[in-house]
């Protein structure tokens, strides 16, 4: 059984584009069309342009690609802000909201043509940034799975809290996790494919695949093809081997 994966795009269209023509390279090469795209979530915030990746995602489904679209963190802080009656994600630092200079939120509203002073009150900001924000952009972020079983893979895009059944995780964890599941050694079931949480390259732990390196901060975005619960990075070269390491 062969997947796809994208790793997190953090508003960046055009490394999103260059990660699509790579999977259609691959795809020519093994003759493949039917395998699913799952893009990991963080579809915004901190790059230049979350409306043209929300937009390129929605088109793409629309036309019947074969694409699985998760809910990361950032798009569910987006979300709730842009709500009728804005939220702060409760698995936020009590200081922190989606406009948070470290979050990024205010990079997202201005691609959107929403400038944010400094200072301003979200009641002050909300009903700018809601309108311009088209309905079917906000309908999108609030409609995205938390998680996607394919045989021998589960996809998730922080994670799964270990020891808990799969059917029995948490949206919180699922867009939120980090350390209980990154310690851990434990055999998941499936392999686990995440982000998140960004590494320098792709790396198989054995139990789990992380796939973020980085779009947020300015560095890559990956996709790969996994077959089985083996895995590997596509590159302008073709299949690179991405090895098994222990678990941290």
């Amino acid at each position: 059984m062969r997947a796809y994966a994208i790793g997190d795009i953090h508003g960046h269209l055009d490394k999103l584009e260059a990660a699509h023509a790579l999977i259609a390279e691959d795809r020519a090469r093994c003759g493949d069309t039917d395998a699913p795209v799952v893009h990991i979530g963080d579809l915004v915030d901190r790059g230049p342009n979350s409306p043209g990746v929300i937009q390129f995602l929605i088109d793409g489904q629309a036309r019947g690609e074969n694409w699985v679209v998760l809910k990361g963190n950032h798009d569910r802080m987006m979300e709730m802000f842009l709500r009728k009656h804005p939220m702060v994600d409760t698995q936020l630092l009590y200081d922190h909201n989606w406009l948070h200079p470290r979050i990024g939120g205010t990079e997202t509203l201005a691609s959107y043509g929403v400038d944010v002073p400094d200072g301003i009150r979200t009641y002050q900001l909300h009903p700018q940034a809601r309108a311009a924000v088209p309905e079917s952009h906000r309908d999108y972020l609030a409609n995205l799975l938390a998680h996607y079983r394919l045989g021998d893979l589960y996809f998730a895009h922080a994670g799964i809290r270990p020891g808990v059944p799969l059917d029995q995780q948490t949206e919180d964890d699922l867009c939120w996790i980090r350390n209980e599941f990154h310690q851990s050694d434990a055999d998941h079931g499936p392999l686990i494919v995440h982000g998140h949480t960004p590494v320098d390259e792709v790396t198989h732990y054995g139990n789990r695949l992380n796939i973020d390196t980085g779009a947020g901060h300015g560095k890559a975005i990956s996709a790969v093809v996994i077959e089985g619960r083996e895995a590997w990075l596509l590159t302008g070269d073709g299949r690179k081997e991405i090895l098994t390491q222990k678990p941290y």
